[in-house]
């Protein structure tokens, strides 16, 4: 029997980390924060609670991770403190939802920034045009075909063995920081210059540099300091998803040498390598461009309108380039790391069987097709809106996966946190090679942001966070006939 090779040490283990972190959130998101709070004070801000979130998440899951190293991660954590149903949940989330999304949205934003050196490559450049059901449509673009594209290459690189998928890993993560370490000194030293830059509009007032409620969000009916406490918390997507995947290196814990050392301790380093250098990216904008230019950011693409003002049209090109490698190396840790979500669930009868075995060359691959179809297909949706004058306008692909995503996986981020609590409860006994850092500080604080988070998304964005839930929830019925098909096996086994 064909079991899962332990082939990643603590710098593998990092670099999952770190690669499936840095990816197109980054060089994107500021643009939608700023224009959603208006001030580089309140965007600031936005990614600080974020970070603030992803600290105190990955503090609290590092205990489960060297408490239970197995495949499937988040997954196993989940089924030992809540049972099968809500791990089923999750992982039917994973797949419909929250990894596939993430892989989806990563390769839009690859194929976006390919647009910059190949201006085809656009999302108004159809090959088959919008066709509309109701409030939604499904389009093929040219950005849409290349996102398609990517994500099935890695696919199939994938299914070629562990040290094929961590060389490409750990090669891209380190191009990756190299570079967003370069940006962030270019913006920092020579930013400072310019006076028209964000870092000298009104830090802390909207409202003085023009902004209001209404003109971030059309359909808001609060006003005043509710208005800008709501809208921050749905600035706060992106910087979440920007931030987000830190979790993947526990779906490969059954492949990480030495779990209860090294899982905690890549977890930790991680992220905060991450979080420190998102900070100093956003503060590295806000040095540079003007207010307007981060929030009207062309395709959103605030980096390189950063370098683009440094450097002319040779360091928005360079700026380009160094995003795609991230994308490209970010979506590749998503697709190795999410497919052992779904092999672990099959494994326990909870999947498709086939989705439960592994290769010749002792990878899901299986779970990787499945995976690497359905995100090709989230591409392909966006949602139909009318302006004041009646005209059809089609929703921005990535900035509408991130709100699919980021309300589903906090619901179920905030249920692994507290398994920590639930878990010190019920099993004190267990040898834990590791102590969450604060407990039980940290994992409140961050239960408590998410749920505000949650409920705050629910309000303001409904027509993209509500549908991610239901899209869980068909998982109900699902899980109940896996169930019953597991029962119905065992009772036929021979004795």
């Amino acid at each position: 029997m064909r079991h899962l090779e332990r082939g990643l040490g603590l710098g593998d283990a990092s670099m999952l980390v770190i690669g499936s972190m840095i990816g197109s959130g980054i060089f994107l998101v500021s643009a939608e924060s700023t224009r959603l709070v208006g001030s580089p004070g309140w965007l600031m801000m936005a990614w600080f609670l974020a970070g603030v979130m992803t600290i105190t998440g990955a503090l609290s899951c590092a205990e489960l991770a060297a408490l239970w190293p197995r495949a499937g991660g988040q997954y196993v954590f989940l089924r030992e403190a809540y049972g099968p149903a809500v791990a089923f949940l999750f992982g039917w989330g994973l797949f419909l939802v929250i990894q596939t999304g993430t892989i989806a949205a990563v390769a839009v934003a690859f194929a976006n920034f390919l647009g910059v050196l190949a201006p085809s490559v656009s999302g108004t450049n159809y090959l088959v045009e919008p066709v509309v059901f109701g409030r939604y449509a499904v389009s093929l673009s040219t950005q849409q075909l290349v996102a398609i594209a990517v994500i099935l290459l890695l696919t199939f690189t994938n299914t070629r063995g562990l040290r094929e998928g961590k060389l490409i890993q750990n090669s891209f993560t380190v191009a990756k920081t190299a570079a967003l370490a370069a940006l962030i000194v270019l913006g920092l030293v020579l930013g400072w210059r310019t006076g028209s830059a964000a870092l000298s509009s009104h830090w802390w007032n909207p409202w003085a540099n023009g902004w209001t409620p209404r003109g971030a969000q059309e359909n808001i009916g609060i006003v005043g300091g509710l208005a800008l406490a709501m809208l921050l918390g749905r600035a706060m997507v992106g910087p979440l998803f920007a931030q987000s995947a830190w979790n993947n290196v526990t779906f490969a814990g059954g492949e990480v040498r030495d779990p209860g050392r090294n899982l905690p301790r890549a977890l930790l380093i991680g992220c905060a390598v991450v979080v420190g250098l998102y900070l100093l990216a956003n503060l590295a904008y806000v040095a540079v461009l003007p207010l307007e230019g981060i929030r009207d950011a062309p395709g959103k693409r605030v980096a390189t309108a950063m370098m683009q003002t440094l450097f002319g049209t040779t360091g928005a090109a360079a700026m380009a380039v160094a995003i795609l490698v991230s994308t490209f190396g970010c979506n590749n840790g998503l697709i190795l790391a999410g497919a052992r979500v779904y092999y672990a669930m099959a494994r326990d009868g909870l999947f498709f069987g086939r989705v439960g075995t592994l290769n010749a060359r002792r990878v899901p691959a299986a779970a990787l097709v499945a995976q690497g179809v359905w995100a090709a297909l989230l591409t392909l949706p966006r949602t139909v809106t009318r302006d004041a004058a009646g005209a059809v306008q089609f929703g921005n692909v990535y900035t509408q996966l991130l709100e699919y995503i980021v309300s589903v996986d906090l619901v179920f981020y905030a249920l692994m946190v507290g398994a920590v609590i639930i878990m010190r409860r019920r099993r004190p006994e267990l040898p834990r090679p590791y102590r969450t850092f604060g407990y039980p500080l940290t994992p409140l604080v961050y239960i408590a942001l998410a749920t505000v988070l949650v409920v705050d998304l629910a309000v303001l964005a409904p027509q993209t966070s509500i549908p991610g839930y239901l899209l869980v929830l068909t998982g109900l019925p699902a899980y109940l006939l896996w169930r019953r098909r597991s029962a119905s096996d065992a009772a036929g086994a021979p004795a």
